[in-house]
């Protein structure tokens, strides 16, 4: 029964979690000419945002876990290697499906690989958000909010990232939310394999690191360089260190 009732506050958990996803709703209102022009510092501030994600918060607390020796690095080169497949085989179908189908539903590379390291981002906070109400309710309800507050950030700048890939507004909503459900995976794994199961997932940490870092700079990064003019790239710096330092500011929630 208290296995049940544990269950329960995890599922609730990574399901309000998941909601963040929708955060792109504010959006709405906006007109499309005001979006487009927004969308490159959405870019920036994503770019801040996964770098400071994975250099301050994930590969310090993989750190912790498991000391920093060479598995750890090589756990973050792997998510390196992953990514750089993964966007390969995108590519290679983005190209396959252009000279097969020439119409405007093709979307970018870069938003697609995006979407795969989020998949791995959120299926991870499903197993620490578990793991946390495994120890107790009180834990996992003050793992949960802090993955709330470290999620909307990098939720709006997924939302960006997707738009400014070819999405449109409903179509990124959607597929951003349907990616945030990974974490019910996450949980289900922790719940079927037990507590074991997420004592080695740790690893899974720096493996995710290394997929941001792979992300914000072989996508979003040369996406910013494309903007010349001195006054929109300084806007862009300022957007990418705001992206950073709103991941330095969450410290305080763990």
């Amino acid at each position: 029964m208290i296995v049940d009732s544990v269950f329960l506050y995890s599922l609730a958990g990574v399901i309000i979690v998941s909601l963040v996803s929708l955060i792109g709703l504010l959006t709405l209102p906006l007109d499309s000419k005001k979006m487009k022009d927004l969308l490159i510092y959405f870019v920036a501030f994503a770019a801040g945002a996964l770098l400071g994600d994975a250099l301050i918060h994930l590969l310090p607390e993989a750190v912790e876990e498991l000391g920093f020796g060479p598995e750890v690095s090589l756990a973050a080169l792997a998510g390196v290697v992953v990514m750089f497949i993964i966007e390969k085989v995108i590519h290679w179908r983005h190209v396959h499906t252009m000279d097969h189908r020439r119409d405007s539903h093709n979307h970018s590379p870069f938003a697609l690989t995006n979407l795969v390291g989020d998949f791995f981002h959120n299926f991870i906070d499903g197993i620490i958000i578990a793991a946390s109400f495994i120890v107790s309710i009180p834990v996992g309800i003050a793992t949960t909010l802090a993955v709330i507050f470290h999620e909307i950030p990098q939720e709006i700048g997924d939302f960006g990232v997707l738009l400014h890939g070819g999405f449109s507004k409903w179509d990124a909503l959607k597929v951003n939310f349907l990616t945030a459900l990974s974490a019910v995976a996450g949980v289900l794994l922790v719940f079927i394999f037990g507590s074991s199961f997420a004592s080695t997932s740790i690893w899974l940490l720096p493996f995710a690191a290394g997929n941001f870092i792979y992300i914000a700079g072989s996508d979003l990064i040369p996406e910013l360089h494309k903007e010349v003019k001195w006054k929109n790239s300084l806007m862009q710096l300022a957007c990418f260190v705001l992206g950073i330092l709103t991941m330095v500011a969450l410290l305080g929630l763990e």
